[in-house]
């Protein structure tokens, strides 16, 4: 029998606060769970407005703790109510100077199951993430939710192929990669590169974009967020490039073992020979 979840994702513009945006991802949740879907994910920093477009020091004050901040306690609430996987991209304050780019991982009993860290930070106009990210700390993890194996890759980081392998080597079956990116900067790379990975490494990716432009600058965010499988084919329609949407896909995961034996790139790696890669 063939191993079918129902997978979500949502697209939102910018509400204008923290409230109104967590309580739009609340009724997407909500929406989702009454379509059956198992497992939701989240735009990058998803409760607040794409602030790296500045470099002021008042923007420190969207961050909270996780799991222990009022967001991913929330959060963790909802999915309990829904038997809902949800993945919450949010700004991390770890200690006084410790800020990261950090998505958490509930379970669907409500459980915090760990969080990633974005590792690859951009500094470029409009995208000054240095002034406000520490560079991820916490590896590539993958965690063992109610409907498989789940990982989290986190907006610019998918131009590194490096974490895409190693959470395909420790076994992600889903990869969600939340995101923040604007039409004139990656619209052409954006239908490119995460199809490719999910070729490279056989397994499903999750891409969500925002949708708009927001106060602090002139990034026009272009939606079109999307599943895509193991053969690199999208799975139902891309989302809208314009407005907030909810999409809710069925994922087979037998496919990824299907694939695995059809193309056999993980018998044909040769990690032996790669060396030179890391000796920088």
């Amino acid at each position: 029998m063939s191993r079918v979840i129902r997978a979500a994702l949502y697209q939102t513009a910018w509400t204008g606060d923290k409230e109104t945006m967590i309580a739009a991802h609340e009724k997407a949740a909500r929406d989702a769970a009454a379509q059956g879907a198992q497992i939701i994910g989240f735009q990058e920093v998803f409760n607040a407005p794409y602030f790296c477009q500045v470099q002021e020091p008042e923007h420190y004050d969207w961050a909270e703790a996780v799991p222990d901040g009022p967001t991913v306690q929330r959060m963790s609430a909802l999915a309990r109510e829904l038997g809902l996987v949800i993945v919450v991209p949010v700004y991390e304050v770890e200690q006084s100077g410790f800020y990261y780019n950090t998505a958490a991982v509930i379970d669907a009993d409500g459980s915090y199951l760990g969080k990633y860290r974005k590792h690859h930070i951009p500094q470029v106009k409009g995208f000054w993430e240095k002034y406000y990210f520490k560079p991820g700390n916490l590896g590539w993890p993958v965690f063992d939710t109610a409907v498989g194996k789940v990982g989290v890759y986190i907006c610019y980081d998918r131009h590194f192929p490096e974490g895409w392998r190693a959470l395909g080597l420790a076994g992600a079956e889903i990869v969600y990669n939340p995101s923040a990116t604007s039409r004139g900067l990656s619209a052409y790379l954006w239908q490119l590169e995460q199809p490719a990975a999910a070729v490279a490494n056989e397994y499903y990716i999750a891409a969500i974009n925002r949708v708009g432009v927001e106060e602090y600058g002139d990034n026009d965010f272009y939606g079109t967020s999307y599943f895509v499988d193991p053969r690199g084919q999208f799975v139902g329609e891309v989302a809208s490039d314009k407005d907030e949407e909810l999409v809710v896909r069925d994922l087979d995961l037998d496919i990824i073992e299907q694939v695995r034996q059809q193309w056999a790139f993980y018998r044909d790696r040769r990690p032996e020979a790669y060396g030179p890669l890391t000796e920088a």
